[in-house]
Protein backbone atom coordinates (compact mmCIF):
# COMPACT_ATOMS: atom_id res chain seq x y z
CA UNK A 1 0.00 0.00 0.00
CA UNK A 2 1.29 3.17 -0.99
CA UNK A 3 1.56 6.33 1.25
CA UNK A 4 1.07 10.23 1.05
CA UNK A 5 2.63 12.31 3.57
CA UNK A 6 0.18 15.22 3.75
CA UNK A 7 2.10 18.90 4.56
CA UNK A 8 -0.71 21.10 6.57
CA UNK A 9 -4.06 19.44 6.41
CA UNK A 10 -2.71 15.69 8.55
CA UNK A 11 -4.59 17.02 11.81
CA UNK A 12 -7.42 18.63 10.70
CA UNK A 13 -8.67 15.89 7.72
CA UNK A 14 -9.24 12.40 7.41
CA UNK A 15 -7.02 10.76 4.85
CA UNK A 16 -8.73 10.63 1.35
CA UNK A 17 -8.68 7.36 -0.51
CA UNK A 18 -6.61 7.08 -3.50
CA UNK A 19 -7.26 4.53 -6.18
CA UNK A 20 -5.20 3.10 -7.77
CA UNK A 21 -2.03 1.36 -5.99
CA UNK A 22 0.19 2.52 -6.54
CA UNK A 23 -1.30 6.27 -7.23
CA UNK A 24 -0.24 8.40 -10.53
CA UNK A 25 2.91 10.18 -9.96
CA UNK A 26 0.82 13.73 -11.23
CA UNK A 27 -2.03 12.37 -8.84
CA UNK A 28 0.64 11.70 -5.72
CA UNK A 29 2.74 14.67 -6.36
CA UNK A 30 -0.60 17.36 -6.49
CA UNK A 31 -2.41 15.91 -3.40
CA UNK A 32 0.88 15.83 -1.16
CA UNK A 33 2.14 19.46 -2.60
CA UNK A 34 -1.52 20.85 -1.65
CA UNK A 35 -0.81 19.16 2.09
CA UNK A 36 -3.48 16.15 1.66
CA UNK A 37 -3.27 13.03 3.84
CA UNK A 38 -4.05 10.22 1.61
CA UNK A 39 -3.70 6.36 1.41
CA UNK A 40 -3.44 4.96 -1.82
CA UNK A 41 -5.81 0.94 -2.27
CA UNK A 42 -6.04 -1.29 -4.91
CA UNK A 43 -9.57 -2.66 -4.70
CA UNK A 44 -12.53 -2.33 -2.16
CA UNK A 45 -11.58 -4.89 0.00
CA UNK A 46 -7.83 -2.78 0.68
CA UNK A 47 -10.64 0.20 1.43
CA UNK A 48 -12.47 -1.65 4.54
CA UNK A 49 -8.95 -3.21 5.63
CA UNK A 50 -7.33 0.01 5.38
CA UNK A 51 -9.86 2.60 6.69
CA UNK A 52 -8.55 5.06 9.34
CA UNK A 53 -9.88 4.53 12.74
CA UNK A 54 -11.95 8.06 11.95
CA UNK A 55 -13.44 7.42 8.60
CA UNK A 56 -12.31 8.14 5.12
CA UNK A 57 -12.32 11.81 4.29
CA UNK A 58 -13.10 11.23 0.78
CA UNK A 59 -11.84 9.63 -2.21
CA UNK A 60 -10.04 10.73 -5.48
CA UNK A 61 -10.68 7.66 -7.97
CA UNK A 62 -8.60 7.46 -11.10
CA UNK A 63 -9.99 5.79 -13.95
CA UNK A 64 -8.06 6.00 -16.89
CA UNK A 65 -5.71 2.46 -16.32
CA UNK A 66 -8.65 0.42 -14.62
CA UNK A 67 -11.88 2.13 -15.23
CA UNK A 68 -13.86 -0.83 -13.90
CA UNK A 69 -11.70 -1.06 -11.27
CA UNK A 70 -12.16 2.66 -10.59
CA UNK A 71 -16.30 2.29 -11.16
CA UNK A 72 -16.12 -0.75 -8.81
CA UNK A 73 -14.79 0.89 -6.34
CA UNK A 74 -17.09 4.04 -6.64
CA UNK A 75 -20.26 1.84 -6.42
CA UNK A 76 -18.67 -0.09 -3.25
CA UNK A 77 -17.96 3.39 -1.38
CA UNK A 78 -21.25 4.73 -2.39
CA UNK A 79 -22.99 0.89 -1.20
CA UNK A 80 -21.86 1.41 2.59
CA UNK A 81 -24.61 2.52 5.06
CA UNK A 82 -23.44 5.91 4.83
CA UNK A 83 -22.22 6.11 1.54
CA UNK A 84 -18.36 7.55 1.11
CA UNK A 85 -18.38 11.62 0.17
CA UNK A 86 -16.70 13.28 -1.72
CA UNK A 87 -15.82 11.03 -4.67
CA UNK A 88 -13.64 12.67 -7.40
CA UNK A 89 -13.13 10.98 -10.28
CA UNK A 90 -10.56 11.34 -12.96
CA UNK A 91 -11.41 10.25 -16.29
CA UNK A 92 -9.56 10.62 -19.89
CA UNK A 93 -11.79 12.27 -22.99
CA UNK A 94 -11.98 8.46 -24.24
CA UNK A 95 -13.82 7.18 -21.40
CA UNK A 96 -16.35 10.37 -20.74
CA UNK A 97 -19.32 7.98 -22.65
CA UNK A 98 -18.41 5.52 -19.74
CA UNK A 99 -19.70 8.31 -17.12
CA UNK A 100 -23.55 7.67 -18.35
CA UNK A 101 -25.63 6.64 -15.99
CA UNK A 102 -23.15 5.93 -13.21
CA UNK A 103 -23.55 10.03 -12.16
CA UNK A 104 -24.70 8.94 -8.84
CA UNK A 105 -21.52 6.63 -8.15
CA UNK A 106 -19.31 10.27 -8.07
CA UNK A 107 -19.86 14.11 -6.81
CA UNK A 108 -17.70 15.35 -9.61
CA UNK A 109 -15.13 14.14 -12.21
CA UNK A 110 -12.26 15.98 -13.75
CA UNK A 111 -10.39 15.34 -17.12
CA UNK A 112 -7.26 13.95 -17.10
CA UNK A 113 -4.57 14.86 -18.04
CA UNK A 114 -5.59 17.23 -15.41
CA UNK A 115 -3.74 20.66 -14.39
CA UNK A 116 -3.00 20.24 -10.50
CA UNK A 117 -4.63 23.89 -9.71
CA UNK A 118 -7.48 22.84 -11.37
CA UNK A 119 -7.79 19.19 -9.42
CA UNK A 120 -6.71 20.85 -6.25
CA UNK A 121 -9.84 23.69 -6.75
CA UNK A 122 -12.11 20.95 -7.40
CA UNK A 123 -11.02 18.99 -4.22
CA UNK A 124 -11.21 21.78 -2.18
CA UNK A 125 -14.89 23.05 -3.71
CA UNK A 126 -15.81 19.58 -2.71
CA UNK A 127 -14.44 18.78 0.54
CA UNK A 128 -15.58 22.22 1.70
CA UNK A 129 -19.44 21.39 0.28
CA UNK A 130 -19.58 17.84 2.24
CA UNK A 131 -18.37 19.38 5.59
CA UNK A 132 -14.68 17.96 5.30
CA UNK A 133 -12.35 20.78 4.28
CA UNK A 134 -11.00 23.10 6.59
CA UNK A 135 -11.42 26.62 7.70
CA UNK A 136 -12.10 28.71 4.69
CA UNK A 137 -9.17 31.35 3.93
CA UNK A 138 -11.22 34.74 2.57
CA UNK A 139 -9.07 37.39 0.73
CA UNK A 140 -10.34 40.65 0.89
CA UNK A 141 -9.16 43.98 -0.81
CA UNK A 142 -11.46 46.65 -0.74
CA UNK A 143 -15.20 45.45 -1.09
CA UNK A 144 -14.16 42.33 -2.68
CA UNK A 145 -13.39 39.22 -0.81
CA UNK A 146 -12.08 35.71 -2.22
CA UNK A 147 -13.14 32.27 -0.80
CA UNK A 148 -9.91 30.47 -1.07
CA UNK A 149 -12.03 26.82 -0.22
CA UNK A 150 -14.82 27.31 -2.19
CA UNK A 151 -13.53 29.55 -5.00
CA UNK A 152 -16.10 31.65 -5.10
CA UNK A 153 -15.56 35.72 -5.31
CA UNK A 154 -18.15 38.47 -4.48
CA UNK A 155 -17.75 42.19 -4.54
CA UNK A 156 -20.10 44.18 -2.33
CA UNK A 157 -21.43 41.55 -1.21
CA UNK A 158 -22.86 40.12 -4.52
CA UNK A 159 -20.87 37.35 -6.04
CA UNK A 160 -19.11 36.86 -9.07
CA UNK A 161 -19.99 34.44 -11.85
CA UNK A 162 -16.38 33.59 -12.49
CA UNK A 163 -14.38 31.21 -14.71
CA UNK A 164 -12.12 28.68 -13.13
CA UNK A 165 -8.92 30.79 -14.73
CA UNK A 166 -10.82 34.42 -14.32
CA UNK A 167 -10.83 33.40 -10.78
CA UNK A 168 -7.21 32.19 -10.94
CA UNK A 169 -6.28 35.91 -12.33
CA UNK A 170 -8.06 37.58 -9.62
CA UNK A 171 -6.37 35.79 -6.98
CA UNK A 172 -3.11 36.60 -8.00
CA UNK A 173 -4.13 40.39 -8.57
CA UNK A 174 -5.18 40.29 -5.13
CA UNK A 175 -2.07 38.85 -3.81
CA UNK A 176 -0.10 41.20 -5.13
CA UNK A 177 -1.93 44.38 -5.08
CA UNK A 178 -0.11 47.53 -6.05
CA UNK A 179 2.82 45.41 -7.86
CA UNK A 180 2.99 46.26 -11.77
CA UNK A 181 2.96 42.73 -13.82
CA UNK A 182 3.67 42.21 -17.17
CA UNK A 183 1.61 40.16 -19.33
CA UNK A 184 4.79 37.38 -19.70
CA UNK A 185 4.74 37.34 -15.54
CA UNK A 186 0.97 36.81 -15.53
CA UNK A 187 1.22 33.89 -18.36
CA UNK A 188 4.11 32.30 -16.22
CA UNK A 189 2.16 32.55 -12.69
CA UNK A 190 -1.33 32.34 -13.35
CA UNK A 191 -1.56 29.93 -16.59
CA UNK A 192 1.47 27.83 -15.57
CA UNK A 193 4.86 27.44 -17.94
CA UNK A 194 3.15 24.52 -20.35
CA UNK A 195 0.45 26.90 -21.37
CA UNK A 196 1.09 27.41 -25.03
CA UNK A 197 -0.67 30.67 -25.59
CA UNK A 198 -0.36 34.44 -26.46
CA UNK A 199 -0.12 37.41 -24.23
CA UNK A 200 -3.46 38.00 -25.92
CA UNK A 201 -5.30 35.53 -23.59
CA UNK A 202 -3.99 37.91 -20.15
CA UNK A 203 -5.74 40.86 -22.18
CA UNK A 204 -8.97 39.11 -22.86
CA UNK A 205 -9.21 37.34 -19.63
CA UNK A 206 -8.48 41.65 -17.74
CA UNK A 207 -11.35 42.22 -20.08
CA UNK A 208 -13.58 39.65 -19.09
CA UNK A 209 -12.74 40.45 -15.12
CA UNK A 210 -13.43 44.23 -15.62
CA UNK A 211 -17.01 43.43 -16.85
CA UNK A 212 -17.92 41.61 -14.06
CA UNK A 213 -16.40 43.58 -11.62
CA UNK A 214 -19.15 46.48 -12.91
CA UNK A 215 -18.36 50.06 -13.71
CA UNK A 216 -17.74 50.64 -9.59
CA UNK A 217 -14.81 48.27 -9.31
CA UNK A 218 -13.41 47.57 -13.23
CA UNK A 219 -10.66 50.23 -12.46
CA UNK A 220 -9.38 48.00 -9.46
CA UNK A 221 -7.36 46.49 -12.54
CA UNK A 222 -4.98 49.58 -14.18
CA UNK A 223 -3.45 48.89 -17.72
CA UNK A 224 0.43 50.16 -17.32
CA UNK A 225 1.11 50.87 -20.78
CA UNK A 226 3.71 48.91 -22.81
CA UNK A 227 4.23 46.50 -19.97
CA UNK A 228 1.04 44.92 -18.27
CA UNK A 229 -1.31 45.47 -15.29
CA UNK A 230 -1.04 46.72 -11.74
CA UNK A 231 -4.07 45.87 -9.65
CA UNK A 232 -5.15 47.91 -6.35
CA UNK A 233 -6.85 51.59 -5.76
CA UNK A 234 -5.42 54.90 -7.92
CA UNK A 235 -2.51 56.10 -6.35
Amino acid sequence: MSHGRGVTSADVQAPLLVFPDPAPALLARTLDLAGHSWKAVGNASFATQDEPSGGWGGAVVAADEDPEGAFGICRALRKRDVALQPVLLLVSGTHLDELELREDLFDDFCLTPFHPQELEARLRHLLWSTGHGTHPEILEYAELSLNVETYQASVAGQPLDLTYMEYELLKFFVTHANKVCSREQLLSRVWGYEYYGGARTVDVHVRRLRAKLGENHAALIHTVRSVGYRFGNAY
